[in-house]
């Protein structure tokens, strides 16, 4: 993670360690979740823990210091019996003590490291709030993981996120757009370098064609086409067929004609095979009012 994503992953908990709830029943609440946490060295963390120490009872006071890592404190929030504002300010408490949040690579990634036998409860907890996350033991700790970046924003708003947030989403669109436009540099840049090479093929087939006189000999359209090509060789199959009143798709088979007849030794590219091709390509030409070869 950048020095950037790390300054702004601090600054989104100090923004939620300076949250105030006007509720007693908040502060009491987002008290239990921060008993569950580890030593916390944080100093807007440390100062909301010493802020609310005083709303926690005798039985949970000794937790909240945050030197503690045992869960003490997250069985003592009874969840079901709690208004969504208790709830939302349990879990922010429960991120600040257990929560980390990662930006690296351009994804968003939050987890909580809890007991293995807490890992599931909390899952569930946070699925029926309508933030479904995944629920695993690793070496020996349960996780309980968000990955989705539409669900992080959510649970961060709802828990008093809204200033950084608003930064850590304009990031990520801001990064959005320019995979975007890298991603339609690269589509072009290969277009550019295979109308290039095709270009390239075109000019060498004409040029062979003409030293041989055989382009001479070619339909008037198989002729027009080429000396188009010769004249604008950085031109589109689009220009060519607009600069000849054709459609495109006469015009690259005219060149695709040209490339072909090139790639043929001299002796099989003789009359008698280009008699019929000549004459159905004048026959539509007559029929489309355009002069024969």
């Amino acid at each position: 993670m950048s020095g950037s994503d790390r300054d702004l992953v601090l600054a989104l908990r100090a923004e939620l360690a300076g949250i105030d709830p006007a509720r007693a029943c908040d502060r009491r609440a987002e008290a239990v979740g921060l008993s569950s946490g580890r030593t916390i060295r944080e100093g807007p963390v440390t100062r909301l823990i010493l802020r609310l120490r005083r709303e926690l009872d005798r039985d949970t006071a000794g937790h909240v210091d945050g030197s503690h890592a045992g869960n003490e404190g997250s069985a003592a929030f009874d969840w079901d019996a709690s208004p969504e504002h208790c709830r939302m300010a349990w879990l922010r408490g429960l991120f600040l003590a257990r929560g980390s949040l990662s930006l690296a690579g351009g994804r968003t990634h939050l987890e909580f490291v809890v007991d293995p036998a807490e890992a599931v409860p909390l899952a569930r907890r946070l699925t029926a709030a309508g933030l479904p996350a995944s629920a695993r033991v690793r070496r020996g700790r349960g996780v309980v993981t968000w990955k989705n970046g539409d669900t992080i924003g959510l649970f961060l708003r709802r828990i008093g996120a809204g200033g950084t947030l608003l930064e850590l989403e304009a990031r990520q669109v801001s990064r959005a757009l320019r995979g975007d436009l890298n991603r339609v540099i690269n589509a072009e840049s290969a277009n550019l370098q295979r109308s290039v090479g095709a270009a390239g093929r075109q000019m060498a087939a004409i040029d062979e064609l003409t030293a041989s006189g055989e382009l001479a000999e070619q339909p008037y359209v198989v002729r027009s086409v080429a000396e188009a090509r010769r004249e604008t060789p950085e031109s589109t199959l689009s220009e060519l067929a607009e600069r000849l009143g054709l459609h495109r798709s006469a015009v690259q088979r005219a060149l695709e004609r040209l490339e072909r007849l090139a790639l043929l030794p001299p002796d099989e590219r003789r009359r008698p095979r280009r008699h019929s091709v000549r004459r159905a390509t004048n026959d539509a030409e007559a029929r489309a009012g355009r002069p024969l070869a």
